[in-house]
């Protein structure tokens, strides 16, 4: 990928211990398997559409899906505010994290489709603190492979992946300084950030 914002992609620590049915979760309740299996079907996914000869457009859709089917969004979304997040009411956060899903779903979509020719191969995870790390390659006609990470927990009750690091770069830490920027030039006004989403990508 040639800007590479591609080779930007995924991470933020999850710290400590998630609760379920109001109890806390055991570290490492997630297991190697359940986060490799959540990434080889995430990359199943991609490598079908790379290979679908679908338009752009179609596949820019598809990539959409795939992002809200199997990232943490409202992990993301949240954590790339930062502390501007606790100025917003519930309402305003649901509707920019709507517009978020679509404008990330849309830029990396745009971006995965220069896979076309390649794919990624998964080949190895491993636990970290509360999450996991499942390593990959990214293999692509004409260019040297290079490693791609997903960090996946369960934290939001089943297998997400919450960051993507594509060449060491977090694709969460990359937005979080791309929307902070987004946020001031709308004056801190998550209203006019939340429109500006639904525009952009």
């Amino acid at each position: 990928m040639r800007n590479r914002p591609t080779r930007r992609a995924i991470v933020l620590g999850l710290a400590g211990i998630g609760f379920a049915a109001g109890f806390a979760r055991p570290l490492f309740a997630l297991s190697d398997q359940s986060a490799r299996a959540t990434v080889e079907k995430l990359v199943g996914d991609i490598n079908a559409v790379i290979a679908s000869g679908k338009s752009e457009a179609a596949m820019i859709k598809d990539f959409e899906n795939i992002f809200a089917r199997y990232a943490d969004v409202n992990i993301i979304a949240r954590s790339v505010l930062g502390p501007d997040a606790r100025r917003f009411s519930e309402a305003e956060l649901n509707a920019y994290t709507q517009a978020f899903r679509g404008y990330i779903g849309r830029k990396y979509g745009k971006r995965f489709r220069e896979f076309i020719g390649g794919k990624i191969e998964l080949t190895g995870v491993q636990p970290v603190k509360t999450w996991h790390e499942v390593s990959g390659m990214a293999i692509l006609k004409n260019e040297a492979p290079f490693e791609v990470r997903f960090f996946v927990s369960d934290r939001s009750g089943k297998p997400l992946f919450f960051d993507m690091f594509i060449e060491g770069v977090s694709m969460r830490l990359s937005e979080r300084t791309e929307i902070g920027a987004m946020l001031d030039q709308n004056g801190g006004d998550i209203r006019r950030l939340t429109a500006a989403l639904q525009r952009a990508g």
